[in-house]
């Protein structure tokens, strides 16, 4: 009789028993240990991220702008985390630097931080900020900047590249080519709103109502604005009755009224070509291009007059007094 084996033990299938090796409990254990606290390092970063744009919103619901000296600029500009993009210059507005050309370019980056903060499509992707050179020497020996002023536009991520400083002196400062440079850095579009300058109206206005004021004070003796005989004596005393001779303050007048007409012209190409004038200086640009205007009319009118009273026979009597 054959002698049958002992029953072989059997585990049920589908339940497989894994041992863990040897000493990989402390491994465990040290791998949870740095998840939590890689987590608690990524809470933290996103609390200290929070705080620093609360305090950027808190900044600018007071002033579009708000100064920064090395400590801040350092902590909201240079260390991370950071999800905004800021722009800043760099500037030195104290009497005793005497540069006026920061004064200006400070007031038309005043001009596009107020657009933006109150358009309708302000957010905190995008701040605007100011370093003085005597609130911050330290920032600018740290970006070894040795010259005001200077816009800069440091990004989210990373370091700021070249064409993250603007080109101040090929472009210029004016609040519209400023926003279309941080429409190219930034992707934020901010249409420039410039406030209404009355200045030039005004000017207009008591200009018009001196010269209406002194007619109407002589309203009933204006004879002298017609009288040929008055102006002929001036003529007479002056300017030469012949193209063949020519008296000494005859040509010292001509002088004057060609430099007259001259600077008409010149005052009609300002108001026409001028940068920044269109929008920002509409009435202004009115009143000079009206006083070109009257310039150019009235002394070259003047100038055709003694020419025809010196060489009879041309036809240029459309503009003429008489």
């Amino acid at each position: 009789m054959g002698t049958r084996g002992a029953p072989s033990r059997r585990r049920p299938a589908g339940r497989r028993l894994r041992y863990l090796p040897a000493g990989s409990f402390p491994f465990l254990l040290l791998l949870l240990l740095l998840c939590i606290q890689l987590g608690g390092g990524q809470k933290k970063k996103e609390n200290l991220l929070a705080e620093k744009v609360e305090q950027l919103m808190e900044w600018s619901s007071r002033r579009s702008i708000f100064r920064m000296n090395g400590d801040k600029f350092r902590k909201f500009i240079k260390a991370p985390p950071r999800n905004y993009s800021m722009i800043v210059m760099f500037t030195a507005l104290q009497p005793q630097r005497q540069c006026s050309v920061c004064r200006q370019a400070n007031e038309e980056y005043q001009i596009l931080a107020n657009s933006w903060r109150y358009s309708s499509a302000f957010c905190n992707k995008l701040f605007f900020s100011m370093v003085d050179y005597d609130e911050g020497t330290d920032v600018f020996q740290q970006l070894n900047m040795n010259s005001a002023p200077t816009f800069m536009h440091f990004p989210p991520k990373g370091r700021p590249k070249r064409a993250d400083t603007f080109d101040l002196q090929r472009i210029g400062f004016a609040a519209e080519q400023l926003a279309k440079w941080i429409a190219d850095r930034t992707d934020v579009h901010i249409r420039v709103f410039r406030p209404p300058n009355y200045s030039g109206t005004i000017a207009l206005a008591l200009l018009v109502s001196l010269v209406g004021g002194l007619l109407y004070l002589r309203r009933n003796n204006l004879e002298f604005i017609y009288n040929k005989t008055g102006w002929a004596m001036v003529s007479l005393s002056y300017i030469h009755g012949s193209s063949q001779a020519q008296f000494v303050a005859e040509s010292h007048i001509i002088l004057v009224l060609n430099a007259a007409i001259t600077m008409g012209m010149v005052l009609l190409n300002e108001a026409a070509t001028s940068k920044g004038d269109v929008g920002k200086r509409r009435s202004k640009s009115l009143f000079i291009c009206l006083v070109g205007l009257g310039l150019v009319v009235f002394f070259f009118s003047f100038l055709l007059s003694i020419f025809r009273s010196k060489y009879h026979g041309y036809p240029y009597s459309d503009l003429d007094f008489e």
